[in-house]
């Protein structure tokens, strides 16, 4: 695959596939998440209803860029009533070069890992759902499952032209504030750091890939989630809601609940 980072520029070889014609999205109709937070706080699923329960396995949340922990602490809180051992991975904003940030999160889930002496479940959002990919690889012997919402899995750059020029502003302040891009390309289409590795190396087909998309997506296209190598699940909704999105949150009652359980454990819904 391609050894493309975290640059809009397209890398165009590989298995990568280059980003089509400038995309405008539709940032207008990510307003919708509010709608969806107030949908989901009256829905059964946020409630329990009939929903799998979890035996305590550990779960790892990693939001989207320029975003931080709060705005999958709904998410998380909801997780740990439903049984999980979930934890936010202390990121105010993600917009950190990507190796020091898939660093950080490697030795949090190795100490989760180390802690429960179970595999960690990672879940992320957008750009998080790289990181989850990329410790998939990296470490299937402490992860036991990715899920990304949202992210583009092959084509990380085909996103939106507003999102292509945040993430440009993130790289101009990362060059003046290191040398890594000069050093390594970080945040350019040539990185040579080891996130890049393990975002584009093949996932161990012992940690399953769960890929949640919607095609009302406004800001990643939604073509760009769907791979191969993962379970693609396509839900409704927005971007950026799909962290307070109803169905996404059954959908991952279901995943977590098969991939996490131990053989002898009972779930049971209320």
């Amino acid at each position: 695959m391609s050894t493309a980072a975290f640059d809009p520029t397209p890398a165009g070889h590989g298995r990568t596939v280059p980003p089509e014609a400038p995309w405008w999205g539709n940032h207008l109709g990510e307003l919708r998440w509010q709608a969806e937070l107030a949908r989901l706080l009256v829905d059964p699923v946020y409630h329990g209803a009939g929903v799998e329960r979890g035996d305590g396995a550990p779960v790892v949340l990693v939001p989207g860029f320029m975003a931080g922990d709060v705005t999958l602490e709904v998410m998380r809180r909801w997780l740990v009533r439903m049984g999980y051992d979930a934890h936010g991975c202390g990121m105010v904003a993600n917009v950190d070069c990507s190796d020091r940030a898939a660093d950080r999160l490697f030795e949090q889930v190795v100490a989760h890992h180390e802690r429960t002496g179970r595999k960690v479940a990672v879940i992320g959002h957008s750009r998080g759902g790289h990181f989850a990919k990329a410790l998939a690889r990296r470490a299937p012997e402490h992860v036991q499952s990715a899920i990304s919402l949202g992210a583009g899995l092959d084509s990380p750059f085909d996103i939106s032209t507003p999102t292509r020029a945040a993430v440009h502003a993130a790289r101009k302040v990362h060059a003046l504030t290191s040398d890594r891009i000069a050093r390594n390309g970080c945040f350019t289409d040539t990185c040579r750091c080891k996130f890049t590795a393990d975002f584009a190396g093949p996932t161990p087909e012992e940690v399953p890939l769960t890929s949640i998309y919607s095609k009302g997506d406004g800001v990643v296209r939604w073509r760009a989630a769907i791979v191969p190598y993962a379970r693609c699940v396509e839900v409704t909704g927005s971007h950026v809601g799909l962290a307070f999105n109803r169905k996404v949150y059954a959908e991952l009652a279901r995943t977590l609940a098969a991939q996490t359980r131990e053989p002898s454990s009972t779930l049971k819904g209320a």
